[in-house]
């Protein structure tokens, strides 16, 4: 019998164990993996997850402080499984997005603001709406516009234009200085 090798490459860093091994996830990353894995067990055992109403307050908390501080790294590991199952339920529910495509969330607001201008009875509420649609990209009708036109010329276009921007400057101060000289006489006999 041939006694197979495998190869085995050096220089390779071995983790120190599990923990090392897997990559840094983030808390919604891992709530949904050990929500996964909390679901699969449920599956493989034939016991079904049922969280009782401290295991929904523990969710609900644990929630409120991520969504408080989205910096905060809980300890899932101290939680039960019920609890991190109806958390992981809250997270999936809250990351749905609600449209395919941000146009169609555009078209949304610019149809409700139309209809609050035509319904609404209060001339200050009609106002602050007509601003509102005013305001959304593509009606920009409060948008100051600044516009640049770049004019491409030969060398030698440009270059007579300058020439003649420095005789227009040169007459100017020659007109200056003519007129200063003069008043200056008219002072002197003065």
């Amino acid at each position: 019998m041939d006694v197979l090798i495998p190869s085995i490459e050096d220089n390779v860093p071995i983790p120190k164990n599990a923990q090392e091994a897997f990559p840094d996830l983030s808390p919604t990353e891992e709530l949904n993996m050990r929500a996964n894995v909390v679901q699969l067990l449920s599956d493989l055992t034939g016991q079904p997850i049922s969280p009782t109403k401290e295991n929904a307050q523990e969710a609900q908390a644990l929630a409120k402080e991520m969504l408080s501080n989205p910096q905060v790294r809980p300890d899932f590991s101290k939680y039960p499984n019920e609890t991190l199952a109806l958390m992981a339920g809250m997270v999936a529910q809250m990351n749905v997005s609600v449209v395919d495509e941000l146009s169609e969330l555009k078209m949304y607001v610019v149809n409700s603001l139309i209809q609050e201008i035509q319904v609404s009875k209060d001339s200050k509420t009609r106002i602050i709406a007509l601003k509102a649609l005013g305001e959304v990209d593509g009606v920009d009708a409060f948008k100051k516009r600044t516009e640049v036109t770049h004019k491409v010329q030969t060398m030698e276009e440009v270059e007579t234009e300058l020439l003649s921007l420095l005789d227009e400057v040169e007459t100017k101060y020659i007109d200056v200085e003519a007129k200063e000289v003069v008043e200056k006489e008219k002072n002197a006999r003065s």
